[in-house]
């Protein structure tokens, strides 16, 4: 794993070491095309062009600049963000612990690996591990990571810290500025039905195929260009839904089609019951002769007082 970022996790006075890692593999998710001539195929090559002299400029030649006027800028360099007095620019500051449903979803972001920068760190990263892990709890601090300072929240994940870059609140747009959700309307007969799908349809995720078929299916296809073939795929027809209760209806019992083998192989095995082990075979003891002529004649004697007294 490559490092994106290092720095200092700190907590009143606590200061962990850290490094930061990507926890999503990007290269591997995406199939990447280049632009082509279409006449000769030739590469399309992006130029960065001055747009007042018109020169290809290389990167060292280009800096940034700030326009806080019509055609006035100041130059901002690499260096001037280095002077920066914030704190999140090398210590992600716990600022406090929050439970992690007070977060709503769509603030979450980009997740990463935060692991221990050192030996000396690893006992204290273990002991915040752990501390969020029994809490239930996230940290939440700050963090300038590519020139922007970020909101994260820290959490346990997995015997060690996940670090969720996360959106300020105030750049999420609201669900009631989503056209036509006041038309929406809902019977209680609808309702009922559509409840009992989502029951019939409950599982868990461990059970669910979780993967890119996309991503596959473009590799086929173009596996399949290369091979010379012709690409030919049926393109599923959408018939929009008329009936709703029917449509409903007809859902549960292909649900409940599916499920009800499901239910049957797993009861079977709960009735069946691990497997025991044959139990062992304990041998007999053998007894010594002079024993087992003594346990003879007192079994004989007893037998014989027996008898007087009957």
């Amino acid at each position: 794993m490559r490092t994106v970022w290092k720095g200092h996790i700190r907590f009143s006075m606590v200061t962990i070491p850290i490094q930061l890692y990507n926890a999503v593999d990007s290269s591997g998710s995406s199939i990447r095309f280049n632009q082509l001539h279409r006449e000769d195929n030739g590469r399309i090559g992006y130029d960065k062009k001055c747009k007042s002299c018109g020169e290809a400029l290389s990167n060292r030649e280009i800096v940034k600049g700030y326009e806080y006027g019509p055609d006035e800028y100041v130059i901002v360099e690499d260096d001037d963000f280095q002077k920066l007095k914030l704190k999140s620019t090398k210590v992600i500051e716990i600022e406090g612990f929050v439970e992690a449903s007070e977060i709503h979803q769509t603030l979450y972001d980009t997740p990463y690996f935060a692991g221990p920068d050192g030996d000396v760190a690893v006992k204290v990263y273990g002991l915040l591990s752990e501390a969020l892990r029994a809490s239930g709890k996230m940290g939440v601090g700050k963090v300038v990571m590519r020139d922007r300072e970020d909101m994260v929240m820290i959490g346990h994940d997995s015997g060690g810290l996940m670090i969720y870059k996360v959106r300020y609140p105030q750049f999420i747009r609201k669900m009631g500025d989503v056209p036509n959700l006041d038309q929406t309307e809902v019977s209680a007969d609808e309702l009922k039905l559509a409840q009992s799908l989502v029951d019939s349809m409950s599982t868990t995720l461990d059970e669910i195929e979780l993967k890119d078929t996309y991503h596959e299916a473009a590799k086929e296809m173009i596996q399949a260009k290369i091979d010379g073939k012709e690409v030919v795929t049926a393109a599923e027809e959408i018939k929009p839904v008329v009936d709703i209760m029917a449509a409903l209806k007809e859902s549960i019992e292909q649900a409940m089609a599916v499920k009800k083998p499901m239910e049957k192989a797993t009861a079977a095995k709960k009735a069946a019951g691990p497997k025991k082990a044959p139990a062992k075979k304990v041998p007999a003891k053998k007894v010594p002769a002079a024993k087992a002529k003594t346990r003879a004649k007192t079994k004989t004697k007893a037998k014989a007082k027996v008898r007087k007294v009957a």
